[in-house]
């Protein structure tokens, strides 16, 4: 046991070592002091904090967004090109008008009370875009069921709050193929049972004006 040494106190050079700890210690505080004022913040940076849980792949990460019409989209087409109940003459008539632009126009809706959207779909000529054939596709299992068609042009269907509304234009002898003389709208209702049943139909005949668009015009009575 060495004898003479004691805890009480530190020596000379111990002492002069920690106040030079001391000072340095001071001076670097006192440095990141200045530099976080002199940025006009707190400490953090002004760009802001970049979150770990805001970073993926090393972007920045946003809400999974679905296409709109990705769910239940199909081709309208080579719908009706491979249905049986489509006339042979309606099939003729569907060809592109410019390039691979067909003449078909195609809504989704809920007509038949189904899990999923019901097809219709609106066959028309190039030139006119008068209706030669309107159908209605449900989806049974993993193919479409043909619930409705009316291949008597003009025609044109399409869905008014969850009714079918088909659309037929009338003509009168010399009437051109823009300006029909009136129009017979039935409104169409799905069945407990299965298929369509006609609800109520109206008829309207068109007032003509020189120089203006036809007028539809209820009829009396």
């Amino acid at each position: 046991m060495r004898g003479g040494l004691t805890d009480a106190g530190p020596t000379p050079a111990r002492g002069a070592l920690q106040a030079a700890i001391t000072a340095v210690a001071v001076l670097a505080a006192l440095a990141l002091f200045v530099a976080s004022c002199a940025t006009g913040g707190t400490g953090a940076r002004d760009e802001g904090p970049a979150h770990a849980d805001a970073m993926v792949g090393g972007t920045t990460a946003s809400p999974s967004v679905e296409p709109t019409a990705a769910r239940g989209q199909v081709d309208a087409v080579r719908l009706v090109k491979d249905d049986p109940e489509v006339s042979a003459e309606v099939k003729r008539e569907l060809k592109p008008c410019v390039g691979d632009e067909y003449p078909v126009d195609v809504s989704y809706g809920d007509l038949t009370d189904d899990t999923v959207s019901d097809v219709v779909v609106n066959v028309l000529t190039c030139g006119d875009a008068v209706g030669v054939g309107s159908y209605v596709y449900r989806e049974e299992g993993h193919r479409y069921e043909n619930v409705f068609k009316d291949e008597e042009p003009p025609v044109y269907a399409e869905i008014d709050r969850g009714d079918l509304v088909v659309t037929k234009q009338v003509y009168k002898k010399g009437d051109p193929v823009s300006s029909p003389s009136g129009e017979n709208v039935i409104t169409y209702r799905w069945a407990t049972s299965g298929g369509f049943d006609e609800a109520f139909s109206t008829h309207n005949d068109y007032s003509t004006v020189v120089g203006g668009d036809p007028t539809p015009v209820p009829a009396s009575g």
